[in-house]
């Protein structure tokens, strides 16, 4: 397969603000021997690149350095030991733009094998943009940190955002009783995913709801919003629970320790960008698996052009962003 020798790219030559953003031409990279290069049909737009084009999330960032972490493609060239993928697969990956990798938002990107995963047959590339990252968190928070069980009770704030979805979807496929909280507007949406409670969560009583909601406790606590309560959210969870922390890292938070350690609790801090490979590849079957059923599903906001990714930045630091960012090349 023919391949170019110059790309369009959104990339950085300094941290900072969306406005640093340029789209323009670099080499297409070329595969090391046990690299994939993938051409780019679909990507996300994820909180954690603003974290990292910014400099709020420190790691190492090599310029021009491409931003983006998630990807779904097709292989157009192999270095001489991959054994896994050939040229005209269709794959995705959702650890790039990390760690000194770079970043997704180009037509063109390197990815090492053991980062990458087979597309499975007939799933839309943009349905899979839309989750890969979110419903990864979700399935090795759940299930190789927080450890979740069939029966159990799992309580997730604000449910309808990326990752409140995706945990909502898998904890009810795994056989989980899920309670939620939304906004009104969202409770359908919620339900719908499978959730079996859904709270409003600017009710003023809430913590009186979810109490009669789950009495027994609750086993495992995620508040996605960014904003945890652990204070109020202890006396919650049942003895030997769990409460998974991730998406605050500006919080400063009471931590009471006496209820922690009394009631066998577990306080998780958890970030996607810290998975390992074989965290990821455990992930990607989990999601592979739901792909290829649909259960997997995510809302999409607006599928915009890769020459606009700085303006995707500035939706999504802005706020009011309701669904998920795509970018296509």
């Amino acid at each position: 397969m023919d391949v170019p020798t110059r790309m369009q790219a959104a990339f950085v030559r300094t941290l900072g603000g969306p406005e640093l953003i340029e789209v323009g031409p670099l080499d297409v990279p070329r595969p090391g021997p046990t690299d994939v290069l993938v051409r780019l049909e679909a990507s996300e737009v994820n909180h954690v690149d603003l974290l990292v084009r910014s400099g709020a999330y420190r790691t190492p960032t090599p310029f021009p350095f491409v931003i983006g972490r998630d990807l779904v493609g097709t292989v157009v060239a192999t270095g001489p030991g991959v054994t896994a993928f050939g040229i005209g697969d269709r794959v995705w990956s959702n650890s790039m733009g990390h760690g000194g990798r770079q970043g997704t938002f180009a037509e063109y990107s390197v990815v090492a094998q053991d980062r990458l995963y087979p597309l499975p047959p007939g799933v839309d590339p943009m349905v899979a943009a839309a989750v890969l990252h979110t419903a990864a968190t979700a399935s090795i928070g759940l299930f190789r940190r927080a450890r979740l069980e069939p029966g159990q009770t799992l309580f997730v704030g604000h449910a309808s955002g990326g990752v409140g979805t995706a945990l909502v979807q898998l904890a009810a496929a795994a056989g989980a009783r899920v309670v939620a909280t939304a906004s009104p507007r969202d409770a359908a949406w919620c339900r719908d995913n499978g959730a079996d409670v859904v709270l409003d969560h600017g009710a003023p009583d809430l913590v009186t709801r979810v109490g009669h909601a789950a009495p027994e406790g609750i086993d495992i606590w995620w508040d996605t919003s960014g904003l945890p309560d652990v204070e109020t959210v202890l006396p919650l969870v049942r003895v030997g629970g769990s409460v998974v922390v991730t998406a605050a890292m500006a919080a400063r938070p009471a931590l009471p320790v006496g209820a922690l350690y009394t009631r066998d609790l577990t306080l998780h801090g958890f970030a996607m960008s810290n998975a390992t490979v074989e965290d990821l590849a455990a992930a990607a079957q989990v999601i592979n698996h739901f792909l290829a059923t649909a259960t997997l599903r995510g809302r999409v906001a607006a599928a915009l052009p890769l020459a606009q990714a700085a303006r995707a930045h500035r939706m999504l630091q802005d706020g009011g962003v309701h669904g998920r960012l795509l970018l296509t090349p």
